[in-house]
């Protein structure tokens, strides 16, 4: 019969099931609720009842609705309990007076200790009824398993949570797994001034309020024992707010202002969140909380002072608040005997007030002292003796004998003084000439061996002149270094001239002639070779030159001077193309490493679709089959070379490589191409100002630079490194004085040939020196601009030296500056003509007013005065 007990139980527990869920969605606001229990449907095994366990289960039915009705009237009881509550805390109306008589008094007491009582019955109670449950599952518990122990474990589970409690307890709907506050039958009125005595209301929580509905959150450390009445005003006077305008809910429901945090349930370094909302959103919202910030002590502040008592005489002062820019010194204080508090001395912050100045005269020292003087003189000494007496016996042992010698009068004195100062002065005088005579030996020491030196360093330096020269004739490399090889060789062509000229006559001097003009031949087609040797080198430095450019980060300098480097993605791209084109010409690969540069190259190459491209791609696919068929090295020179001239091209095309377009010389813009193009009536083509060399005296543009050097080579063969070397260094030194000139960045190297060999002769005017490497030239006057009429050819030396005088005149004599002065006029006369020239000197002439002199080309040309 127990197990049929147990069984038959099945569906009761099920009906009963189902009531429970049916009040507790009564009771329970269905937000935010979660059910977690289990469908009964998921019940597989069927179960029998026999009659016994029916009428059990309708007598258990009759209970339940008997307990039902007993607890209504006890919830509409505590209802009418809080409406009385309620309405005794409201105020009462106008003109009535509000009294309370000692039978009422003892009416409510009598009601607190019922209430009282009845909740601690209830608890006793629901304890006991927690018992027998938890010991009536443990045997059903214990039988189910001795009954069926091959039942699943869930369904042992189900059957006992589904037990019926005992009739005459209430049952606690702890089925509901909902995130509020689950309320029960047994709600009684809470007495706000009723606490617990375990509770310590001094404790702190946390209290988390939520503003609705912005949702901010304030969180604010509360006491156990604060109410929410309190946290209202405070609220109300942050929000700036009526208090009757704000409510707190607490899981829900509205709270009571008279509910402390204790009574909800708070317990010490608890959390409690808690939402504020406002009875009227639409027109009075709740604002958003923004906490109160640090008082700072204005700058300037206002004080009033007190006049007497009855108010009379008050007056406000303006005070200015100094900031303590330093930590207040500690300048001691007192402690207080009782309390133990210390007290520190406060420090001033205004300056020490200073004494007015007296009034009395003061006196240094120095005024107050007698002026010191020394002075010689003779005075008079009194001398005494003892001899033997009567009494007295004086001993002559230790007398001596002592003979008076010539007496030394004050001026025998002084000129023995006088002699020994002249003998001290006469060997002082021996030593300072000694040291300037070593001093000058060593001077002249030093400048012999510098002398020396100098000679030692302008014979090396000659020597490495000649050896460099020379080296640039065996194998030239530049344009300069050819300008010389054909320079030596029509200086050797014209001493043969005239050699043949002054030997040979007739037949003879024709055929002498003629082996003259082969062997130029052969020299020119020598020279010629070597050209092509060096354009071949030079082509590849060239290439390296253009390449390394393209791939150069930008570079710039900071306000610290440090320089700063930024590779972009042009310089990255240049970067790249660098490498393949480098590793593409490399020598001596094997097959897969040629391969490889093949592929890499072959990838690059197909990003963009071209004529060019195609035919790059094609050649690289034709060498990687040749090399794949075996085919020597030395039979794929002529396609790898194409190869590399293809991918040259294809660097230089701004379209694959962007960085390549400002090192082009040909712009790729046509309207940048329209401007400073000039026609070569030589070459009879049109090219940039940039290939054409104009001189000074130039009008028209002429040939281009290209035109002229073979012109030269042809015919004239001469030299202007020397020249252009001569101009570079001039040009050095002007840009130190730093005063603007200007004329010397004009010449050319054949407007400085003309000056030096046609007007200062070729040769240093001091000296005479010849040598064009030793010889530059300087200003005449260095507070002018260098011009033509206000330079002079001197040494290296004699050019240092010359720019140390003060006083030109002084320093060379009136013959010498008549002749500088005939040079410059010389000078002027000739380069006064150029368009250039012409306009700097009237630009000179009208700035200074000078004495006119000669004129040039009908104006009037001022003459330099004196220096």
């Amino acid at each position: 019969m127990k197990m049929a007990d147990q069984e038959g139980s099945a569906p009761t527990d099920q009906v009963q099931e189902e009531k429970t869920e049916e009040t507790v969605q009564q009771e329970i606001p269905t937000e935010n609720a979660v059910k977690t229990e289990e469908p009964v449907a998921e019940q597989t095994e069927p179960v029998t009842q026999t009659a016994p366990e029916v009428q059990q289960q309708e007598e258990e039915k009759k209970e339940e609705s008997t307990e039902q009705k007993q607890e209504e009237p006890s919830q509409e009881e505590t209802g009418k309990q809080e409406e009385q509550t309620e309405e005794k805390k409201e105020e009462p109306a106008v003109g009535q007076t509000e009294e309370k008589t000692e039978d009422e008094g003892q009416k409510q007491d009598d009601e607190k200790v019922e209430e009282q009582t009845e909740a601690k019955t209830e608890e006793q109670i629901e304890a006991k009824t927690e018992e027998q449950t938890e010991e009536k599952v443990e045997e059903k518990t214990e039988e189910q398993n001795e009954a069926k122990p091959d039942a699943p474990q869930k369904d042992k589970t189900k059957e006992s949570t589904d037990i019926p409690a005992p009739p005459g307890t209430p049952q606690p709907t702890q089925q509901s797994m909902g995130t509020e506050t689950e309320p029960t039958k047994d709600d009684h009125e809470v007495d706000p001034h009723a606490t617990s005595p375990r509770t310590n209301l001094e404790a702190t929580a946390t209290v988390k309020i939520v503003l609705m509905p912005s949702g901010q959150v304030v969180t604010l450390a509360c006491t156990l024992g604060q109410s929410l009445r309190e946290l209202k005003d405070h609220f109300a006077s942050e929000l700036k707010m009526q208090f009757n305008m704000i409510y707190l809910m607490f899981d829900g429901k509205q709270a009571n202002d008279s509910l402390t945090l204790a009574d909800l349930g708070v317990g010490p370094n608890g959390t409690i969140q808690l939402e504020l909302q406002s009875t009227d959103p639409v027109n009075t919202p709740i604002k958003t909380y923004r906490p109160k910030q640090e008082y700072h002590m204005p700058d300037v502040i206002t004080v009033r002072i007190q006049g007497s008592e009855d108010g009379e005489g008050a007056r406000d002062v303006v005070v200015e608040i100094e900031r303590a820019t330093r930590k207040k010194p500690f300048i001691g204080g007192y402690r207080h005997k009782q309390s133990g508090i210390e007290f520190h001395h406060a420090s001033a912050q205004t300056m020490k007030k200073q004494p007015p100045p007296s009034t009395v005269p003061k006196y240094c020292r120095d005024t107050q002292t007698v002026e010191q003087k020394h002075t010689v003189q003779q005075t008079t000494n009194d001398m005494s003796t003892q001899m033997s007496k009567i009494g007295v016996f004086v001993s002559n042992v230790p007398d001596k004998l002592l003979t008076p010698g010539s007496y030394t009068t004050a001026d025998d004195h002084h000129n023995m003084i006088l002699q020994k100062i002249i003998l001290i002065q006469k060997y002082y005088r021996r030593w300072l000439a000694k040291r300037y005579v070593t001093k000058l030996k060593d001077d002249k020491k030093s400048r012999e061996k510098f002398e020396k030196q100098e000679e030692i360093r302008k014979k090396k330096e000659k020597e490495d002149r000649i050896r460099k020269e020379f080296e640039r004739r065996m194998n030239p490399k530049s344009k300069e270094d050819f300008d010389l090889l054909y320079h030596a060789l029509e200086k050797w062509r014209v001493e043969e001239m005239e050699r043949i000229n002054q030997t040979a006559d007739g037949a003879e001097r024709k055929a002498a002639l003629c082996m003259l003009l082969d062997q130029e031949t052969q020299l020119i087609s020598a020279i010629g070779r070597h050209k092509i040797e060096a354009d071949t080198e030079n082509k590849d430095k060239r290439i390296q030159q253009f390449l390394s450019k393209a791939a150069a980060p930008k570079k710039w300098k900071g306000f610290d001077g440090k320089s700063t480097e930024m590779d972009t993605p042009y310089t990255i791209r240049a970067k790249e193309l660098q490498d393949i084109y480098n590793s593409i010409n490399m020598k001596y690969l094997t097959q897969d490493e040629r391969l490889d540069v093949l592929l890499t190259l072959k990838h690059t190459v197909k990003e963009h679709d071209c004529k060019l491209t195609q035919e790059i791609i094609e050649l690289i696919d034709r060498e990687a089959d040749l090399l794949m068929r075996g085919v020597r090295e030395n039979n794929l020179d002529g396609l790898r070379k194409r190869i590399s001239t293809l991918f040259l091209q294809y660097i230089k095309t701004p379209t694959f490589n962007p960085e390549a377009a400002k090192l082009l010389k040909v712009p790729q813009d046509p309207s940048v191409l329209r401007k400073n193009i000039y026609f070569c009536p030589s070459c009879n083509q049109y090219l940039p100002s940039t290939d054409f060399a104009l001189s000074s005296n130039s009008r028209t543009v002429g040939k281009c630079r290209r035109c002229t050097k073979i012109d030269n080579d042809a015919r004239t063969r001469q030299d202007f490194s020397t020249f252009q070397h001569m101009l570079k260094s001039l040009r050095k030194s002007e840009e130190g004085f730093k005063d603007g000139s200007k004329i010397a960045f004009l010449l050319q190297e054949q407007d400085l040939r003309y000056l030096v060999e046609k007007i200062w002769s070729g040769q240093s005017i001091l000296s005479a020196w010849e040598d064009l490497y030793d010889l530059t030239f300087v200003r005449w006057d260095k507070h002018q601009e260098w011009s033509p009429w206000n330079c002079i050819l001197l040494t290296k030396d004699e050019a240092a030296s010359h720019v140390k005088l003060v006083d030109l005149e002084e320093g060379y004599g009136q013959v010498f500056m008549q002749k500088v002065k005939q040079k410059h006029t010389l000078a002027r006369n000739y380069f006064s003509r150029l368009p250039g020239m012409a306009e700097h000197v009237r630009e000179k002439a009208n700035e200074k007013s000078m004495i006119s002199g000669p004129s040039v080309a009908g104006q009037p040309v001022p003459v330099q005065s004196r220096a």
